[in-house]
């Protein structure tokens, strides 16, 4: 147990991904579309890192959800690893009823660290704000610009 910790720690702390974007897609739910491409997946994490520094993203699936519920806007933005998907399977269905934009990136492990925290993460909820506004642009158009499924 021990050792299979002892890589993830020293991924972290290079700041790489233990995986790369195409092996963790073998670890996807089926439920996790739209997906977002790996250059999206790259700029939602550096937006997470900023939003994280302003304090403006909701992490973890009750506070995620309790923001949804009260009507606050923003990018939703979940894990598609996450085992079971119960655990989050309402979450899209929310934020469509809202039209809240939301896309899958394929590693929890990446979202809790991109989001400021040791653990994984698999919802986070980015909120606009003045400090990163163009990058939240960027990846609104984006998230807005996938298809969403069936």
């Amino acid at each position: 147990m021990a050792r299979e910790k002892q890589p993830e720690a020293a991924a972290e702390a290079e700041g790489t991904p233990e995986l790369s974007y195409r092996e963790q897609l073998d670890f996807l739910n089926p439920i996790a579309q739209p997906l977002a491409s790996r250059k999206l997946t790259r700029k939602l994490y550096k937006c997470i890192r900023k939003a994280s520094r302003q304090k403006q993203i909701r992490r973890g699936v009750k506070e995620v959800q309790k923001f949804i519920n009260k009507g606050e806007k923003g990018i939703t933005v979940l894990a598609g690893d996450t085992q079971p998907i119960d655990v989050y399977c309402h979450i899209p269905i929310m934020c469509e009823d809202r039209s809240l934009p939301y896309a899958y990136v394929p590693s929890k492990s990446d979202l809790g660290a991109a989001a400021g925290s040791k653990r994984p993460t698999c919802v986070v909820m980015i909120k606009p704000h003045e400090e990163y506004q163009e990058t939240y642009n960027e990846c609104l158009e984006e998230v807005e610009a996938l298809p969403l499924p069936l």
